[in-house]
Order: structure tokens, then sequence, then C-alpha cells
């Protein structure tokens, strides 16, 4: 029966002195090895272990990402060549798709958004106007910006949610003063590339993601 192994090596837990085995706490104190409970020592090679594992994946998945975008970088260079024009266009998305129509791959350019200062005064007017317009307001309305608002990590705000306040079409103008304080508070300071995998069984099936990431495994 055969075992697997990391190829990443993760140094043992224990440490000789003077011919005698001890371990670090989280304190940094050296314990004699001992000293310290078995399920401590079980716990502690165990997670060296999984460990040395997820560094191996890790590091295979920076290397797949890479080849990934050489592949396609490279493809699209000879369509530049042949055509004049870099497939996706100045943007970047682009899908390719295999000829049978069962698998694709998608590449995405997102752009990395943060909100100014005028977020704050966007937030007053809106509250403004919910207050004024009092139990006529929509309650979907008043859902909304609750979420939208509602800081989801330290310092982020819901975009998904602000985002659909923006297509709200509403006459009142305090409420088009705080839309138009949203999109002045919008600032892109960068922009992700991502990769995504899809294939189906048939073509007239409906295409499944290729899930990369444990969360979706």
């Amino acid at each position: 029966m055969s075992v697997e192994t990391a190829a990443t090596t993760i140094p043992s837990g224990a440490i000789e002195i003077d011919g005698k085995p001890y371990m670090r706490n989280a304190k940094g104190a050296l314990m004699p090895a001992e000293l310290v409970k078995a399920a401590d020592k079980l716990e502690d090679e165990t997670v060296r272990k999984v460990l040395a594992f997820a560094l191996d994946l890790s590091a295979q998945i920076a290397r797949f990402k890479a080849h990934t975008f050489a592949d396609l970088n490279a493809f699209q260079s000879l369509l530049e060549q042949e055509y004049g024009a870099r497939a996706g266009g100045e943007k970047g998305n682009v899908t390719f798709q295999s000829y049978d129509g069962l698998m694709k791959v998608q590449v995405q350019i997102a752009d990395l958004i943060e909100f100014g200062p005028q977020l704050q005064e966007a937030k007053k007017l809106i509250d403004e106007c919910l207050v004024e317009w009092g139990a006529e307001s929509r309650p979907e309305i008043r859902a909304i910006v609750t979420q939208a608002f509602n800081v989801e990590k330290a310092g982020q705000i819901n975009k998904a949610e602000l985002f659909s306040l923006l297509r709200m079409d509403i006459a009142d103008e305090r409420w088009k003063r705080g839309m138009d304080a949203i999109r002045d508070a919008i600032r892109v300071t960068g922009t992700k590339e991502y990769v995504r995998f899809y294939r189906r069984s048939n073509p007239q099936g409906k295409f499944v993601a290729v899930p990369i990431d444990l969360a979706a495994a």
C-alpha cells in the first residue's frame, strides 16, 4: 500500500538540544517533548503534514494559472497577427470554445473599485429622502439602501446593492444628487484578471463550471 507524500518538506516540530527533544510553544518557549500532551503532538504533526500538501497545491495552481494565461495570450497573439485585432477588444473579456462546443474558457477583466468620501454625502441625501417619504417609500428601496451601506468587512461597502441604487429611476432631486455623489465616489484603483472553465455533456446542455477553489469543490 503506497503512502502519498508531499514534495514540500516542513520541518518537524521537535527540536533537539543536548540530545534532548523539545517543542516550541505559541509563546516561543521551549517545552521538553515528554511534557507535551500526545494529542498536541499529533495535532502538530497533522497540521504540518496537511500544510505541506497545501503549499504544493498552491504552487501547482500558481503554475497552472501562469501556463493558462501564457497559452491563451499566445493564441490571441496569433489572431492579432492574422486579423490585426486582439480577441476581446480593449477591455480584454473573451471566451474561447472547443470545436465541439462542449468546453469553454472565459477570461474576464474586472475593475478593482473603492469609494471616496463623497459616499458619506450620498448616504446623507438618501437618508433625507427616506425620512421625508416616510411610510410612502417602498420597503424594497429601504432594504436595498440598508444593505448597500451595511459594512460587510472593515472599510468595505456592499457594491452590488450600491450599484442597484444607481439603476433606480427616482425623480426626487436630492435622490439624484445622492446618485451623482455615488458616481463621483467611485474610484477604479486597478484591474484583476479572472479565468473560468466550463463544460457540458452535449451541445444543448447547460455549461457547468469546473471548480478550482476548495470552497466550490
